[in-house]
């Protein structure tokens, strides 16, 4: 099944480039219950957060983390994408710690989908 069939690739693309307004992103990707539903990963026991956004840019430094991710997460559109995201932001430094901590995040930097290339269309 095509992402766009399940995920509205139009309105990540439009969300990417307001982000992207904001701070220059070297990495987003997005997981969660969605994405492996169009990964086709079948039925899960544990569904979590339908959507998983993980941010990545050198200019949340200085930033406090929770103002990077409410101004990220005020940025994304739930009516348009028909749920809410758990946004992450780091930079890349506190990335590379977090990825190998947290479980959820290393299985979006396994299965999900790259945001970046979505910007370009």
């Amino acid at each position: 099944m095509p992402v766009a069939e399940a995920i509205n690739e139009r309105e990540l693309g439009r969300y990417v480039r307001r982000l992207c307004d904001r701070w220059p992103l070297e990495r987003a990707l997005i997981g969660g219950a969605r994405v492996d539903d169009v990964r086709g990963l079948g039925a899960q026991r544990e569904r979590g957060p339908e959507y998983v956004v993980v941010l990545v840019s050198s200019f949340f430094e200085g930033v406090p983390w929770l103002e990077r991710v409410y101004v990220a997460g005020s940025l994304w559109d739930a009516a348009e994408m028909g749920a809410p995201a758990d946004v992450h932001c780091y930079t890349p430094a506190e990335y590379e710690r977090k990825v190998n901590m947290l479980a959820l995040l290393a299985r979006v930097e396994v299965i999900g989908i790259d945001l970046l290339r979505l910007a370009d269309r």
